[in-house]
């Protein structure tokens, strides 16, 4: 057996970024920059308000109280998206409304609501500081400040931000396409079961999480024990996406033909590889891995929570590499045991699945249903896979590292 670091270490080897391309700042949610983003200006572009009251110039409210406010002369009014032609002179005052740039003179806004106004003037209910309630130019970038590096997974926000520096489009890596199937003579749509046949599950759920992850799902449906229909299936999703998935027929049984058809594949192809694993941990040990042609292909295990781990451990760093992401592999955060996590010795990690919750200002762990790697119920009642290190397990109180789900 391999260790879970050296298996990750295997797959990310041989996969590299999708190309990049220019994609539209519309399209462009989900997708991970290729390049440095740099502001080719300020933002905002002038000082400006951040909420309705009036321009003034500080030093002339010295004093003001809602008992004894003082009174200035207004001597305009300054709507949003017009510009300033007035300046605040001494003992005078400009209506301003939000996003309104600030004119001349004035370097304090008094909100609207520390104020009562006639037609002329307005009483100050409170002493104004000089910046108070102001934007300035620049506040949020600068002009040649990197705004987003390389690797960037955009998000509505960043999109945002990019579309206030005038940029409309963006260089990025696209999403993934990922071909999914499940194998098996025993599985099925949908229906009434004949015996010894279940419904397919894993599909289902690997077209759900490789959405979830941000690529997208091309579904190969059900493909039967049979070697030349798995090899036909498995060439047309090479040939036809950027990563495939499989679930089943990948461990020692006399039908588990995927291992066999990714090997001779790759021995077919040019610059393609094979490697067929037995990693250390509890669930998903059986995995089957090619790269074909810069195509990876995943074996995973038929067990559902197999098949769903080794997606968590493998797959998705893999996909995130294609994205062009830099956070590639999970990350660990501390939690605490809220009850005991045995466990027995035999060479592995166990990734049990688990809920974890917030108590107290701290992340707390409990497992979720049984751990067996056919019940699936576990799976979707858990939100992150306890780390146990090969030993007895853990007490209660003790720490723990998951690795969150959602």
């Amino acid at each position: 057996m391999i260790s879970l670091e050296d298996g990750q270490r295997r797959i990310l080897d041989t996969v590299t970024p999708l190309p990049a391309a220019e994609v539209r700042l519309r399209d462009a949610r989900g997708f991970v920059l290729a390049a440095d983003v740099v502001s080719p200006e300020v933002v905002p572009p002038f000082a400006n308000t951040a909420m309705d009251g009036y321009a003034v110039r500080a030093a002339d409210t010295r004093g003001a109280t809602a008992d004894h406010p003082v009174q200035l002369r207004v001597v305009g009014e300054l709507p949003a998206g017009t510009a300033p032609s007035v300046a605040v002179g001494a003992g005078e005052a400009i209506r301003i409304m939000t996003g309104a740039p600030l004119p001349d003179g004035a370097d304090a806004v008094v909100m609207v609501e520390r104020t009562t106004a006639d037609r002329d003037d307005v009483s100050i209910l409170a002493e104004a500081q000089s910046g108070d309630h102001i934007r300035p130019a620049g506040g949020d970038l600068q002009a040649g400040q990197r705004v987003f590096e390389r690797g960037t997974l955009l998000t509505p926000a960043h999109l945002g931000v990019l579309a206030s520096i005038d940029l409309p489009s963006v260089v990025a890596h696209p999403r993934p396409r990922v071909g999914v199937m499940s194998t098996g003579d025993e599985l099925v749509e949908h229906g009434a079961l004949a015996p010894g046949k279940i419904r397919d599950s894993n599909r289902p759920m690997l077209l759900a999480v490789v959405e979830e992850a941000g690529c997208a799902a091309v579904d190969y449906g059900i493909v039967r024990d049979d070697e030349a229909l798995l090899t036909a299936t498995i060439t047309k999703a090479v040939d036809e996406c950027d990563a495939v998935l499989t679930s089943g027929a990948v461990s020692m049984g006399d039908y588990d033909y995927v291992k066999v058809v990714l090997d001779r594949l790759a021995h077919e192809r040019p610059d393609s590889s094979f490697q067929w694993m037995q990693v250390a941990i509890k669930p998903a040990k059986p995995l089957a891995f090619a790269a074909l042609e810069g195509v990876p292909v995943f074996g995973l295990p038929g067990n559902p929570v197999s098949s769903r781990v080794s997606f968590e451990l493998f797959a998705r760093p893999a996909l995130r590499r294609l994205m062009g992401r830099i956070d590639v592999l999970p990350e660990a955060i501390r939690a605490v045991a809220g009850s005991a996590m045995p466990r027995r010795r035999d060479g592995k990690v166990y990734l049990d699945r688990v809920v974890v919750r917030v108590e107290s200002g701290r992340y707390v762990c409990e497992r979720a249903g049984f751990q067996a790697s056919n019940v699936l119920s576990g799976m979707a009642a858990a939100n992150a896979l306890a780390v146990l290190p090969d030993g007895e397990g853990v007490a209660a109180g003790e720490p723990v590292d998951v690795l969150l789900l959602t």
